[in-house]
């Protein structure tokens, strides 16, 4: 016998996930009204729908501004989505507000680890291989390894923990969104300015 699904549950799971009225109704279905479980359900969904999004192109959004600290710390992004219609939610907007206060706060250097020039990654990867000292090979290329991703995490936005929740990178923060959001949603530059630098 299958579970009657109630418009007010349906409603309750869209407040609680922002995801779409007919993926909430399909996760209470499939988890038989269990509003935990459907949560659950819906947010593995969304890792791997954010995954198949990730290749759709994005050419919509919003260009963010941020003003910190009395004009003295200024933040422009640029944040593109596939639609018109979702670079004006609510949502979408507090992503690019939120990176914004993100750049301010935490002076990232580059987006993503791609973005950092071959030779700087080169002279980091000589350091930590200096500081690791003599030990086997194996064990020098697992400390080089970890020293490059806490690198990364300092200098890359994308690997940089959100400021408002230190538990998520930035790149999960987006992933969450491209799920919520239900399109591929794309961090396409910034720039930081900072009186007298």
């Amino acid at each position: 016998m299958s579970v009657q699904i109630s418009a007010k549950q349906v409603g309750e799971l869209r407040q609680m996930t922002g995801v779409g009225l007919m993926d909430c109704k399909k996760a209470l279905v499939k988890n038989e009204g269990d509003m935990e479980k459907a949560v659950i359900y819906l947010r593995k969904k969304g890792a791997a729908t954010a995954a198949k999004k990730a290749g759709r192109v994005a050419r919509e959004g919003i260009i963010e501004q941020y003003i910190h600290m009395g004009g003295k710390v200024g933040v422009l992004v640029e944040l593109n989505c596939e639609t018109d219609f979702v670079a004006k939610t609510d949502d979408f907007k507090t992503l690019a507000r939120d990176l914004c206060l993100h750049i301010a706060a935490a002076s990232p250097a580059y987006l993503t680890r791609e973005d950092v020039p071959a030779e700087q990654v080169a002279k980091e990867r000589d350091i930590a291989s200096s500081q690791a000292g003599a030990k086997p090979p194996q064990v020098i290329q697992k400390i080089v390894e970890g020293k490059l991703d806490k690198y990364f995490s300092q200098i890359c936005m994308s690997d940089q923990p959100f400021v408002k929740d230190p538990d998520k990178t930035i790149k999960e923060l987006v992933t969450e969104k491209i799920a919520q959001l239900g399109e591929n949603i794309v961090i396409r530059r910034f720039a930081r300015f900072q009186l007298g630098q």
